[in-house]
């Protein structure tokens, strides 16, 4: 099936949702990880929606799959501030489980879009 924007994308839809659980995660963080931890983590996780809907619209494979990739590196920035956030005591371990199920959700869409694009069986509005 053909999509029409980014939105119907549904890598995009569950990175969307982690940025909603990650900006709800942080708001009890420590006031003086506001810009340290927070900002680094708001950044990149709103950078892999972002990367993933500026991808959507290039017209070339490896156009797309460079944003793609961006999102995925940002991706695993995220993992790394959710140890991090873990470790230093900043999050519950349901706050912990419930984030890294996500973005692990995310991930594996992630990747299976990428595997699309590369194996040419993808469609959007640019190939119409």
């Amino acid at each position: 099936m053909a999509t029409v924007r980014f939105e119907d994308i549904l890598a995009w839809q569950k990175a969307y949702r982690f940025v909603l659980l990650t900006y709800k995660a942080l708001a009890d963080y420590p006031k003086d990880e506001k810009y340290g931890l927070c900002s680094q983590f708001q950044r990149a996780a709103v950078s892999i929606v972002a990367n993933i809907a500026e991808g959507y619209k290039r017209i070339g494979k490896a156009d797309k799959l460079h944003f793609m990739n961006f999102a995925q590196g940002s991706l695993e920035e995220c993992r790394c501030y959710l140890h991090l956030s873990k470790d230093l005591g900043y999050i519950s371990s349901e706050a912990y489980n419930s984030l890294y199920a996500s973005l692990e959700e995310t991930s594996r869409l992630l990747n299976g879009y990428c595997k699309g694009i590369l194996s040419n069986n993808y469609k959007n509005n640019a190939d119409q």
